[in-house]
């Protein structure tokens, strides 16, 4: 198996570049608009899953092993494809997939191009409990080894792709915080979730009263 790819890119396009290896010249199947915004000449490496069907053999490359780990989990989800998962790490970062998949919700995938209620549904039903090690940011560490601060910039950055604003995830987290929720990403996103949960529900209650 081709585990990664290094070298100077020979020409690059929309979800795919060529790297020379060896006087050769690999096309590596990307995440549309991060990898494949390389230009010809820059030296790229990427961490790479060889997918081997019956009439072709097809390279993708990740520029994290988080890509890269995350890739392998959605393939595995039934009804999705190698071209949906490279889908899905193109519009998501590996950090708001992993949020999105703890807080058991299909909507940041349902907006991926080729991927159905059903099958959104489906992912996150699939990789519950099996991204926790992902810290939020996406970086490639253990989310409960991250100091605090990194811990809550993570989790604020998580609530952020989720669709509230800046300073409604850092107010929740830190209202989260100050209530006793636990400094590891998981458990501190779901309280500071619950409680923008509940003021919207709130205000929403409040509204209706009138």
């Amino acid at each position: 198996m081709i585990a990664s790819i290094r070298g100077p890119v020979l020409a690059a396009g929309a979800g795919w570049v060529v790297i020379e290896l060896g006087g050769l010249g690999m096309r590596v199947e990307v995440p549309s608009g991060r990898v494949s915004a390389a230009h010809p000449g820059d030296e790229l490496r990427l961490h790479t899953s060889l997918v081997v069907r019956e009439d072709s053999l097809t390279l993708f490359g990740f520029a994290s092993e988080a890509e890269l780990d995350v890739f392998g989990h959605l393939i595995a989800v039934s009804g999705v494809g190698p071209r949906s998962a490279l889908g899905v790490l193109s519009a998501l970062t590996p950090g708001e997939i992993a949020a999105a998949v703890a807080l058991d919700d299909e909507k940041p995938f349902r907006k991926v191009s080729g991927i159905g209620p059903k099958t959104a549904k489906l992912i996150t039903l699939s990789l519950a409990g099996k991204l926790a090690h992902l810290s939020l940011d996406g970086a490639d560490r253990v989310a409960s080894a991250a100091p605090q601060d990194a811990v809550a910039a993570g989790v604020r950055e998580g609530l952020v792709g989720l669709g509230w604003s800046e300073a409604e995830a850092g107010q929740a987290v830190q209202d989260a915080r100050d209530a006793g929720a636990p400094d590891e990403s998981a458990g501190l996103l779901r309280a500071a979730l619950a409680l923008l949960q509940a003021g919207r529900g709130g205000a929403r209650g409040s509204r209706g009263a009138r």
